[in-house]
């Protein structure tokens, strides 16, 4: 079975909340999945590497991902991660930057393979955008799939 990896920063727990529906379309569609939040995976433990995809997510807050999200993404250059499935997510209030910046250093850093870009969602109008997220977690899925069989 294929693992999957989602490490979010969050200020108000909507991320957190967007990384949980992200993991629920992973598991509907078949893939081990740890979520965490960058303090737990501080903690140690966890190793990305032992995982086949790597999503993280950061809120935007004054049009920059939080600071633990910085850095961490300087943290994750020691690993190897060439190649893995990734995605990038996160809630904003009105401007929402930090899934893309995540989005290109996860896809331009770290050479990753990035499904078809990041997920933002407004913190306004996140009881619309379940959906939207699982749908997110979905996709991450498929590309894990075609990834193992090719």
């Amino acid at each position: 079975m294929p693992k999957a990896l989602v490490v979010y920063a969050t200020r108000s727990n909507q991320t957190k909340g967007i990384g949980e529906l992200i993991a629920e379309g992973l598991r509907t569609s078949g893939v081990d999945v740890t979520v965490l939040s960058v303090q737990e995976f501080d903690k140690g433990g966890v190793d990305p590497q032992d995982f086949d995809a790597v999503v993280l997510g950061s809120a935007t807050y004054h049009g920059e991902m939080m600071q633990p999200m910085k850095t961490f993404l300087f943290k994750l250059e020691q690993y190897d991660l060439k190649g893995k499935v990734g995605g990038a997510f996160g809630a904003f209030g009105w401007s929402g930057e930090a899934p893309g910046r995540i989005f290109e250093t996860m896809k331009n850093i770290y050479l990753m393979d990035m499904v078809s870009g990041p997920l933002k969602l407004k913190s306004s109008a996140l009881s619309g955008s379940v959906q939207m997220a699982q749908r997110y977690g979905q996709e991450i899925a498929q590309k894990l799939k075609a990834a193992a069989s090719s």
